[in-house]
């Protein structure tokens, strides 16, 4: 079980930075969905994966599952929903706006704000 949810958090985070290096604004979305899911697939493991646990201390059970991580979750993905939401929206009217998903790594008037490759940093 632990294998499996550490696989699924190595493939979530992989792709997710895969498609955040990617130069249009949709798969940077996508991206940075993934990675959250990622994030919140491993706050949830760091809980104890108990199975048929209840998440309150009691005299009859044998074991608990502690709540705190399954809360954060809930409230991680309250708050990612949100932010895909309005990141969406943005990325919507600039596509609207220019008419291309693109992201743009030249300042306005044209000059590459990427980092330099080619700067003379000897001199």
């Amino acid at each position: 079980m632990e294998y499996l949810i550490a696989a699924t958090i190595g493939l979530l985070t992989a792709a997710g930075i895969y498609l955040l290096l990617r130069l249009r604004s949709f798969p940077v979305i996508v991206g940075l969905s993934l990675l959250s899911y990622a994030v919140n697939v491993f706050i949830f493991a760091a809980g104890r994966l108990a199975i048929n646990s209840p998440p309150i201390i009691s005299s009859a059970a044998a074991g608990y599952t502690d709540p705190l991580p399954q809360a954060l979750v809930l409230t991680a993905i309250v708050i990612s929903f949100g932010m895909t939401a309005v990141i969406l929206i943005m990325a919507l009217g600039a596509y609207l706006g220019s008419g291309d998903d693109r992201i743009n790594l030249q300042g306005p008037e044209g000059a590459d704000i990427a980092p330099a490759a080619t700067a003379d940093r000897g001199a």
